[in-house]
Formats: structure tokens, sequence, C-alpha cells
């Protein structure tokens, strides 16, 4: 059994002060990472760096605005992504779009097509906090897309893929 330690509990924290501020501007979001895994295991199978988000990009101004006024970090990075840090805890939102042929996209790069069930409307709980989690097949795909652009797989990467690949068999 796993301990939850203290940057695991700041992390879970941190993770329902933004469902409580998607709620507040109308958006959502989905957990992407070790974080999605877990969510869809419904335990903590290991320590995580940092929480790893996608949301729509029409959300992104209400969302830093929203972020900023809860005490959050503000740390642009990019069209497609916007970091923020709230105590010890780092968060990395990715923004998606849909290209003119209605395809899910990364903000500004539509080379990389997102699969159509990428975003299920699904609620996963653990530890009491709730949330969308990007579908199995996304969670996957995603580490075979590193994997094909030259990205060296992580140990945790390859735990990840074995653990993702278990639960889309198991359906």
């Amino acid at each position: 059994m796993l301990i939850i330690d203290e940057q695991t509990l700041s992390q879970l924290n941190v993770l329902g002060q933004l469902t409580a501020v998607f709620s507040s501007i109308g958006g959502e979001f989905w957990l992407r990472g070790g974080w999605a895994i877990d969510f869809l295991l419904g335990e903590i199978t290991r320590p995580h760096g940092d929480l790893d988000l996608v949301t729509w990009v029409q959300y992104r101004e209400s969302l830093e605005r929203a972020l900023v006024e809860a005490e959050f970090e503000w740390m642009p990075v990019s069209d497609r992504q916007t970091d923020f840090r709230k105590g010890n805890v780092d968060i990395q939102f990715l923004y998606l779009t849909r290209s003119s042929e209605g395809n899910i996209i990364p903000n500004g790069l539509p080379e990389w097509v997102w699969r159509a069930d990428s975003l299920p409307l699904k609620h996963f709980t653990l530890k009491g906090i709730s949330s969308f989690v990007l579908s199995p097949n996304q969670l996957l795909e995603e580490k075979e897309v590193y994997e094909q652009i030259g990205r060296t797989l992580r140990p945790k990467d390859i735990e990840s893929k074995k653990i993702l690949t278990r639960i889309i068999a198991e359906g």
C-alpha cells in the first residue's frame, strides 16, 4: 500500500480547488498523465510530480483570471499550454480546440489529431475528489506518439503503458 505523502495531499487539495474554479467559470477539464491513471484505477499508485490537465481553449482567459484571483502563480508557456503553481504543486494546462474538420487537436498543433473518444464525460472519484479523465485509449496513444517522435520512455511511462493496456483490455 502506498503511503500518502505531503506532496500527494497537496496535489489532491489543489485538484479540489481546480474543480471549484472550473465550476465557477462554467468549464470542464480532464486529467491526463499519472493522476489520470490513478483516477481510472481508483487508487493512488505512486507519487506524482505535477498535475497534468486539458481543457478547451475557450476557457483560457477566464481560467487564468480565476486562478490568479485564487492566488495561483501564473506562468505562461505558449498558445498550447499555461502552467501554474500553488504552494508546492505544479499544474500544466494543455488547451484543446477543434480543427475546421471538427477534429480535437491541441491548440496550434493541427498535425496532432486526438481520438474522437478522448474526452469522455464520465466522472471518476479518488479520495473524495471527482474529475473527468482522458480516455485510456487517448492516454496510451499519447505515450506512443511521444515514443514515435523520439522521446525516450521513462520507467513510469513503460509502467503506465502496461496499466493502460490492461485497463483497455478489461473494457
